[in-house]
């Protein structure tokens, strides 16, 4: 069973493992410093390093009695120009020619082994190079040759990656090098599958079809880092299970000043849909070499859980920085700061009860419900929330409230257990299934004080749907004295 603590951090931490971190030790450290969701990359290793080190996380997991999730992070359609017979130092003006021909940089003249990347590709559009190092401007584009100009030099390294922000890409979601890391994630029962470079709803509909097709359950998480995503965005969040707002790339593909803005829209999205939310890229950055944060890095983590994200993600700083461990602590501790502000503001609920609309149906009653147990628990000071729920769909109804009050998500469903480790506020407990509504509440009471959550004379909601192990019911509350 997973280890308990009513007082804890209620913000989850998503860490990226890497060779920093890959070693038992490390990974026992990071687990016990506060990381909830292992992050598996895709881009870096290969499977049997990524096995071994799935393999030793839910070990340590399971003996240090922590629920850890596994989230494999797919590489997606990566464009990377060709190798160079030596780096190019590259001077606003110069004249720089990529081509599908062979060519080793001589006379500023490179190799892009990406015929359908060129083919969408028309004069005057901007290219951007080394995570926007260095920018182009299309001159002259054929399907076989682009003619540059450089507008932002520097020196370019071979095989460096390349994209162009102003294009709508018709390159495939999932590449062949993703279906089989896809298969890989499923053998490995993965609780997460994060896509890539997601452009519509249609990309996600796609990922789910080739998981069904290869009996799979895993819940995917749409990365944000396109701009077409942007403009999607609804219709994302409506068919995934997940948001990760990957502020890397998407400060490329549109102004970094925007970014911002669109990550707090996000947020509430995804809050309004109780669907879990990352914010990722750059949060402790300066950790990678230093053991301290800087005060903006700082800023930047505890708004983003003021404004509601569910967890917040390492990425360099754990995967290869010099600080890993302290790393997360540091991010632990930030977060434990900023939730005594958001409890401490959240005084009413997310809307009154009149605000929730009056046609009555599964959606609307389960909001009704979510909210007044945020009420409920903070006028009878009850001792926790108690979610019984198969899919997490209850549990997730009753986070997105961001409750004072501890929740626990009681289920019979192992999968469900450890996909709980991503969403805010929520501690997960597995429990044998049964039948009625007695025995439930005589299994939930028994389980709770077992663990030590709960006391004798302790309050607590409890919050389900009946009839039971039916997905996506939330429709009854029950206050009950243990």
């Amino acid at each position: 069973m997973m280890e308990h603590n009513l007082g804890h951090r209620r913000t989850k931490i998503v860490v990226t493992i890497g060779p920093a971190s890959w070693d038992e030790a490390t990974l026992r450290a990071l687990i016990r410093a506060g990381m909830d969701v292992a992050r598996i990359n895709f881009s870096h290793g290969d499977h049997s390093q990524h096995g071994q080190t799935i393999a030793a996380i839910r070990r340590i997991a399971q003996e240090e009695k922590r629920v850890v999730a596994i989230l494999c992070d797919l590489q997606g359609p990566k464009i990377r120009i060709g190798g160079l017979k030596e780096p190019l130092t590259l001077a606003e003006g110069d004249t720089v020619t990529l081509t599908l021909d062979e060519a080793d940089g001589t006379n500023n003249v490179i190799n892009l082994p990406h015929p359908e990347f060129l083919q969408d590709i028309a004069a005057g559009e901007r290219l951007l190079l080394d995570d926007g190092n260095l920018e182009f401007s299309v001159e002259s584009a054929t399907p076989r040759v682009l003619t540059c100009k450089v507008v932002l030099g520097g020196v370019l390294g071979a095989h460096k990656g390349i994209m162009a922000p102003d294009t709508n890409l018709s390159l495939p979601a999932i590449t062949s090098k993703d279906r089989q890391d896809i298969q890989f994630a499923l053998a490995q029962k993965a609780d997460y599958l994060a896509l890539s470079f997601v452009r519509s709803a249609d990309d996600i509909l796609e990922l789910r079809q080739i998981i069904k097709d290869q009996g799979g359950d895993v819940a995917i998480v749409a990365k944000i880092e396109k701009h077409e995503a942007l403009e999607h965005i609804q219709a994302i969040i409506d068919v995934c299970d997940g948001v990760m707002v990957a502020r890397g790339d998407l400060g490329l593909e549109i102004r970094v000043e925007e970014v911002p803005f669109y990550q707090k829209r996000i947020v509430k999205l995804c809050n309004d849909a109780a669907k879990p939310v990352i914010i990722a890229t750059q949060m402790l950055n300066s950790m990678v070499d230093s053991p301290r944060p800087t005060r903006a890095e700082a800023s930047d983590v505890y708004n983003a859980i003021i404004d509601g994200t569910d967890a917040i993600m390492l990425s360099n700083e754990t995967a290869t920085g010099h600080f890993p461990v302290e790393s997360v602590h540091t991010m632990a501790t930030i977060a434990a700061l900023a939730e005594q502000d958001v409890l401490c503001e959240r005084v009413h609920g997310r809307r009154t009860l009149g605000e929730i609309e009056t046609t009555v149906d599964h959606e609307t009653i389960a909001d009704a419900i979510s909210e007044s147990v945020f009420h409920i628990s903070g006028v009878l000071k009850v001792r926790a929330i108690i979610t019984l729920t198969l899919t997490g769909y209850t549990a997730r109804r009753v986070a997105r409230e961001r409750p004072h009050t501890p929740i626990i998500c009681v289920t019979p469903n192992e999968i469900t257990y450890r996909r709980m480790a991503l969403v805010w506020g929520v501690s997960p407990l597995i429990v044998p299934g049964v039948a009625t509504i007695d025995e439930m509440i005589e299994v939930i009471t028994q389980t709770i004080r077992k663990e030590g959550l709960v006391e004798k004379g302790d309050t607590v909601v409890i919050v389900m749907g009946v009839p039971f192990y039916v997905g996506g019911m939330t429709n009854m509350l029950k206050i009950h004295k243990i």
